[in-house]
């Protein structure tokens, strides 16, 4: 039993608490967080990004999604906890566990500012059949957290109309217009990655997302951004102040609320976290839908589109020479998952404009590699052999973009699961990337294509197969996916058009044996063989070479290697005129038909 858990327990009973809740967000319902926020790693030692801890006097459970069920497994291992695997047959959700276990009027306590404003809905409503209380302004683990990291704090950045396509002060204009539109007096955007968007400034707050701690409110003519004076040079300040918004305290946003004399409020509530829901006044009527800005940056300009473009060459020449460099090395037997994320890092340093990862990059040789997103580290650093299969999913932040590719490698001789595993990757990912479809169709809809040559073997795979990528954002950015199911929304599915960038990563795992997963990332287009231009198909953006030595070509028809080759003649094209001696001549055969 871990003793942050019984030193929970104890501030628990203190404070007359039955149940206390701990989620993985900060007060922005953020998927990635700052140090500060990781309470779950510090209370359970889970070191997933998504997950949420439920702990009573005699038990404690966490839930996580299909991404992290083998890791979760291994890390919750002796701890006491149980794992709760959402989206599979016979687990409960959070609030009906909770409403089952809670004595008659007892006492659930959680952070209202890192729980939010839907989940505390859900819980209310459960725990309301037994009389029970909540208590949503306890931050339980900061009372014996000693060595708690701080809250980032870090400069402002402004980047310019070269970069985005669009000034802040156009963007405003669109977001008024579609609160006119809309019948919204107020609007509060909580969300980091909008927030950044919508004023053209980035940050460093949390790493691998270039964004800033922030409240960002409009009511009436008054628009108003609630942040850390720590955050802004003199050159933002006026920068703002040309944009007429106000600066105020980061805590000030709940005071301001409470303030509103609105009579409308646009906003998310799936997106904003209990406290803010709970300071606004009663006789306001909630405009609760998606917010504007979250459909306007999903849909890329033609400035976004061409800057991803550059972007996406620079990061295929940096991947496509650590491809070359593994497989010239991996015969060795030297090579580790820490050193090849390390070298793989070096080459992107390489590149014009790299700001660092996008994500922690995922470097995982063989059974690891049925971990979705396990990342290796100094305790954790398995050697690679001249056999099996390793996994690398990386990404980089560029000032003119940001990528996600996954590639699987073949390190030596492969079972028969093991090349099966990676050639149905790859026939799905391209067999998707090679879709067309009426513009609007759900990401449901086009799931399928990628997973039936899964599904035809009986195997599948616990992820979505496509996430919205952020230009200079967040490597995940909603609204738009490719899955078939959810574990964590019921919200609609939300249909793909003109501009929207989505990848494009089926995979396959086999628990304690192997793992492989191929991801492109995909630009929403017009098909211009349609006159009508209401069909859109897919333009690749990802450049960098598919492993032909894992290939089982009898998994594939003549339509598959064709696509493969397709692609292959695409890589060459655009990276060849960059690349020379050694480099192009492995290029060259790395992409050779198939």
């Amino acid at each position: 039993m871990k003793k942050e858990l019984e030193l929970l327990r104890e501030a628990m009973s203190e404070h007359g608490l039955d149940l206390y809740l701990i989620t993985m967000d900060d007060d922005h319902q953020s998927e990635y967080v700052g140090d500060y926020y990781k309470e779950i790693r510090f209370i359970s030692g889970f070191t997933g990004s998504a997950g949420k801890l439920l702990v009573s006097m005699e038990g404690a459970w966490l839930w996580t999604d299909g991404r992290y069920f083998v890791q979760a497994e291994a890390e919750l291992s002796g701890s006491g906890i149980e794992l709760m695997r959402m989206g599979q047959a016979g687990t409960l959700l959070l609030s009906e566990h909770a409403g089952s276990i809670i004595p008659e009027g007892g006492r659930l306590g959680f952070n209202g500012r890192t729980v939010s404003y839907t989940e505390s809905k859900e819980l209310s409503d459960k725990l309301s059949k037994k009389q029970a209380d909540i208590v949503t302004d306890l931050d339980l683990p900061d009372l014996f957290w000693k060595d708690r990291p701080k809250k980032s704090c870090t400069l402002c950045r402004i980047l310019p109309d070269s970069c985005t396509g669009e000034p802040s002060s156009s963007k405003l204009l669109r977001l008024r217009e579609e609160m006119k539109n809309l019948g919204a007096e107020a609007h509060i955007i909580s969300s980091l990655d909008d927030i950044a968007w919508l004023l053209n400034m980035r940050a460093d707050d949390v790493r691998y997302n270039p964004v800033f701690l922030s409240f960002f409110m409009i009511d009436g003519d008054r628009m108003s951004l609630y942040m850390d004076p720590g955050h802004l040079s003199d050159e933002v300040r006026t920068y703002l102040g040309e944009l007429h918004i106000d600066i105020k305290d980061e805590d000030g946003i709940y005071e301001d609320i409470r303030k509103l004399s609105s009579d409308s409020l646009l906003l998310d509530t799936s997106r904003i976290n209990a406290a803010i829901g709970a300071a606004i006044p009663k006789h306001i009527a909630l405009i609760d839908r998606m917010l504007p800005t979250t459909a306007f940056k999903a849909v890329k300009n033609r400035t976004e589109k061409d800057n991803l473009r550059n972007a996406h060459i620079r990061d295929g020449l940096a991947l496509t020479r650590f491809m070359h460099w593994f497989k010239k090395h991996v015969g060795s037997g030297e090579l580790t998952e820490c050193s090849c994320a390390e070298r793989l890092h070096e080459f992107r340093m390489e590149n014009e404009g790299f700001m660092g990862e996008s994500f922690e990059t995922i470097s995982a040789y063989g059974s690891n590699a049925a971990m979705c997103h396990y990342s290796p580290s100094q305790d954790h650093d398995r050697r690679i052999s001249p056999k099996g299969l390793y996994l690398v999913d990386s990404g980089g932040q560029y000032t003119d973009g940001t990528t996600d590719v996954t590639r699987t490698f073949c390190c030596g001789p492969l079972s028969y699961m093991e090349r099966l595993s990676y050639t149905i990757t790859v026939i799905g990912c391209l067999r998707l990337s090679d879709a067309v479809f009426p513009e609007g169709t759900g990401g449901a809809v086009l799931d399928q294509i990628a997973r039936a040559p899964f599904w035809q073997r009986h195997l599948d795979y616990d992820h979505g197969t496509g996430h919205g990528v952020g230009y200079m954002l967040n490597v995940h950015e909603g609204p738009a996916s490719i899955r078939f199911r959810s574990a964590v929304s019921a919200k609609p599915d939300y249909g793909l058009r003109e501009g929207i960038f989505i990848s494009d990563e089926p995979g396959h795992y086999v628990e304690g044996n192997h793992g492989a997963r191929t991801e492109n990332l995909l630009m929403c287009v017009k098909d211009m063989s349609d006159p009508t231009e209401s069909f859109c198909r897919f333009d690749i953006y990802t450049l960098c070479p598919i492993d032909k030595e894992g290939i089982d070509k009898s998994l594939m028809d003549e339509e598959d290697m064709a696509l493969l080759d397709d692609y292959h003649k695409k890589v060459f094209d655009e990276l060849s005129p960059y690349m020379e001696g050694e480099d192009l001549a492995w290029l060259q055969e790395a992409c050779s038909p198939l």
